[in-house]
């Protein structure tokens, strides 16, 4: 088993969710970067991700492609943040995937990627604009080669076929977008979130995390009932977009964390 899959094993234990924030890596420099990670873990996340600024990141809301701006800004690519990572690793046993799009992964060579992934302690990488059915340079094979968990998407939109192919592709976890369109903070969540994550559960055997725009308590609560797993990516970036400069921002970034996983400390599913 997966490190991944031990947490996901320990929070079924324990009846409830998985708590997984994301961060751009190098958001607001790579120095800044690594203290929130070990805030982040301090906080209580059970997996973290880590996200590569990418120039065009389409999947990204406002607050996130700023967020990338800012670590492209300081200098940050993706061997700096493999750098990163496994500089922090002596102090941070909290499982971490990473979070890019393939244009970077394909410009350093998928292999080299997942090998040196695998060396800097990343124990998953989720790609987000490469399916599982457009793999042809076996980056997928290159990750179970390296001990990498590769993890997928999943949609609303995604077909009864697109559900089979992604959950016999990934290992780890599945990530399930909770609505169309980019990440950011929403008010509210779709009402058919919780029954098409009942389905979706349903259709297959690895645990199912939930990400794009969740960004309260409430909304943490309101997942984590139906899902194994809550991603909150874009309220934590505010709060690092907000109060970079401050010197006690990686409390600030704890203390969120800890806010917004509360819930999932509080309740036992039965």
């Amino acid at each position: 088993m997966s490190a991944i899959g031990a947490v996901f094993s320990h929070c079924r234990e324990a009846k409830r969710a998985a708590f997984i924030p994301y961060l751009t890596g190098g958001d607001p420099d790579l120095e800044t970067s690594a203290e929130l990670l070990e805030a982040l873990a301090a906080g209580g996340a059970d997996i973290i991700e880590v996200g590569v600024p990418f120039s065009d990141p389409i999947a990204d809301g406002p607050i996130n492609q700023r967020a990338a701006v800012r670590a492209l800004e300081a200098g940050a690519t993706l061997p700096g943040i493999l750098e990163m990572i496994a500089r922090i690793r002596a102090r941070v046993d909290t499982p971490m995937v990473l979070f890019s799009y393939f244009n970077p992964l394909l410009a350093h060579g998928l292999q080299t990627v997942a090998e040196q992934a695998a060396i800097s302690g990343v124990d998953g990488i989720l790609c987000v604009d490469l399916p599982p059915d457009e793999d042809d340079g076996g980056f997928r094979d290159f990750c179970r080669s390296a001990g990498v968990d590769s993890i997928y998407l999943l949609a609303p939109t995604s077909t009864p076929e697109r559900v089979k192919l992604v959950a016999a592709a990934s290992s780890g976890f599945v990530y399930y977008v909770s609505r169309t369109g980019v990440t950011g903070v929403q008010k509210d969540l779709s009402r058919e979130l919780q029954r098409e994550v009942k389905k979706i559960r349903r259709r297959i055997d690895l645990p199912l995390a939930v990400g794009f725009g969740i960004s309260s308590p409430e909304q943490v609560a309101a997942v984590g009932k139906v899902a194994d797993g809550v991603v909150v990516g874009s309220a934590l970036v505010r709060v690092v977009e907000e109060n970079r400069g401050r010197s006690d921002l990686p409390e600030l970034l704890a203390a969120e964390v800890e806010r917004l996983a509360a819930p999932l400390l509080r309740s036992r599913r039965r």
